[in-house]
């Protein structure tokens, strides 16, 4: 926050002139060669020296990415060479990398181009575009964006038709990405955690809803056995057979789980308040530091990182650790504390304390006092059972987000911040997020790298896991601050959320400075790579220009695949 906004980026030759970008092209390649050639990235030598050869082609083929006269993406496509009598089948073979039996593809798997246009409802014609990336991880901390020495796109935007079909292409030199050497999911240690959730049995079971995908990224090592955190679900009006099904259903990815029926008479408010005397009366309660409230769409994308800040904190005496939500009106609505979606963490002690005077602090009368004009709200009523019992404030821990936001939430997501909680993504009047597609790539490149920006220095910005926005005007804004695309509610008053964001510097929706395409799946491949596709409509309201036209009239997939790092 508060850095000078980046400079425009120096051109000493208009990108816009064919030959000009070759030359750039050429200069940029055997650059990240000699790069790659002096670093330990196993095998990434014969890569460069088999896509070197692109450079020549470029000098009587290269086109540059083209952009109309208002800066906007523009229409000036390629088609790739179709299979047909004049053009028979040719095989292009697979970069591959010594030692290793990852390899780099460039063809079009046409089965799987038609399957996405049918899952995303694009149009027949659609912008296609296959990229590889090659993390580095090297002893560094973490940024909050990395440039990088190389173009996102090395050529035209291609343009295919999913009735046709066409010839394989040689792969692009893959973008080298610096990482850090963070933790990969896979090694959390949660057993200082037990967890507590109460739901329903419709929304667990809905795969709108459900919340198991996103609780076996933070509660096991995804391959079949738990973390060590432990989770008690209740579940509301839920029959015997709904409780074994549930049971079973966490069980079977690894989940330790007990699932219990909530009490259908009491009040919201008091069931949640009802977590923290459940939890500390569990068996398993003598082996835990720390006993949690949270909601079934709260996500922990960096639980290694959750565990390291909580060995700060001392969990012999009583604390009580949460953060605001982001909005002051919420705030000042339902008061100082922590706002439960966000996550609650109480020490054992302090969770004693709330369950010694759980009758007392559930009594009509502190019931009534926690309305807050919108219905009794647990959280109230579990903040004033630890202010009127005890000396113990608040501990806030401003990287839980409790993400109270509406609208388009990539201001967030694209800031470059790295949240131990997330919350409120399922939509329903907030957001709309994918964080278990997310955090996929963590399990190739570490925890840090979801999240993480890399500038290319043709404008693209990759929000590792959530978007790829490419900027046509260039990138002269402050990249340390957070892009105001989103809004508060109900009641937006410009500034309330400036306490938790900083001021956000202006959105740069339906301005014509900017196209994104956002993740809608990711898929760990069986040779340890990660699949990522990115979607962009051309309907899509906010990739319009001032004056309302839309800065492409073409659908678009960005397929980026990570491959495993050698280092």
């Amino acid at each position: 926050m508060g850095s000078s906004p980046l400079p425009p980026p120096h051109r000493c030759l208009s990108m816009r002139h064919p030959f000009a970008k070759a030359i750039v092209l050429a200069i940029g390649i055997f650059m990240l060669g000699g790069l790659l050639l002096r670093s330990d990235t196993v095998g990434v030598r014969a890569v460069i020296l088999k896509s070197a050869t692109t450079a020549k082609e470029a000098l009587s083929s290269q086109r540059p990415l083209s952009t109309d006269d208002h800066g906007g993406w523009g229409e000036e496509v390629v088609t790739p060479v179709e299979q047909d009598s004049s053009h028979p089948v040719n095989v292009v073979p697979a970069l591959t990398f010594p030692n290793s039996s990852y390899s780099m593809t460039c063809d079009y798997d046409m089965e799987r181009l038609k399957m996405w246009q049918e899952k995303y409802k694009l149009q027949e014609r659609f912008e296609y575009t296959k990229r590889y990336a090659l993390p580095s991880r090297h002893a560094t901390d973490r940024k909050s964006i990395t440039k990088l020495h190389q173009r996102f796109l090395p050529d035209e935007v291609k343009v295919v038709d999913i009735n046709k079909k066409y010839q394989a292409e040689t792969c692009p030199a893959p973008l080298v990405v610096p990482v850090t050497q963070s933790p990969f999911p896979a090694t959390a240690n949660a057993s200082d955690f037990m967890f507590g959730v109460s739901t329903t049995y419709k929304r667990f079971t809905d795969p709108r809803t459900s919340p198991v995908n996103e609780w076996t990224y933070w509660l096991t090592d995804s391959k079949g056995s738990s973390n060590g955190g432990k989770l008690i679900l209740m579940l509301l009006d839920a029959s015997e057979d709904e409780l074994e099904d549930a049971y079973d259903r966490l069980t079977d990815v690894g989940i330790d789980v007990d699932v219990y029926q909530s009490d259908p008479d009491m009040k919201m408010a008091v069931r949640y308040l009802t977590l923290v005397p459940t939890l500390y009366n569990h068996p398993d309660r003598k082996n835990k530091k720390w006993l949690v409230t949270c909601d079934d769409d709260t996500f922990f994308p960096s639980f290694n990182a959750l565990a390291e800040k909580f060995e700060e904190y001392d969990h012999e005496r009583p604390m009580y650790i949460g953060t605001f939500s982001e909005d002051a009106n919420n705030i000042a609505r339902h008061g100082s504390q922590a706002f439960g979606g966000a996550g609650v963490f109480l020490s054992v002690p302090m969770a004693e304390v709330v369950t010694e005077k759980y009758d007392s602090c559930r009594s009509d009368q502190k019931v009534r006092e926690s309305n807050s004009g919108w219905g009794p709200q647990g959280d109230i009523l579990l903040r004033k059972c630890i202010y009127e019992n005890s000396e113990t404030k608040l501990t806030t821990l401003w990287d839980l987000w409790q993400l109270d936001l509406y609208g388009d939430p990539s201001g967030f997501y694209e800031s470059g911040i790295k949240p131990l909680s997330l919350h409120h993504y399922r939509g329903g009047g907030w957001h709309i997020a994918h964080p278990w597609h997310y955090t996929k790539v963590a399990h190739l490149c570490g925890e840090d790298c979801t999240m993480q920006r890399f500038q290319t220095e043709d404008d693209f910005i990759i929000a590792n896991g959530f978007s790829v926005a490419f900027y046509p005007s260039g990138i002269d804004f402050d990249l340390h601050q957070f892009e105001r695309t989103f809004t508060s509610a109900p009641e937006d008053k410009g500034w309330n959320l400036d306490f938790k964001f900083g001021p956000q510097r202006p959105s740069l929706l339906r301005t014509g400075r900017k196209i994104s395409w956002d993740l809608q799946e990711a898929t760990i491949n069986a040779d340890g790579s990660v699949s990522q596709v990115y979607v962009r409509k051309h309907d899509d309201p906010r990739w319009k220009m001032t004056n309302g036209s839309p800065m492409s009239k073409l659908d678009g997939i960005i397929e980026l695949v990570w491959l495993p790092s050698s280092t």
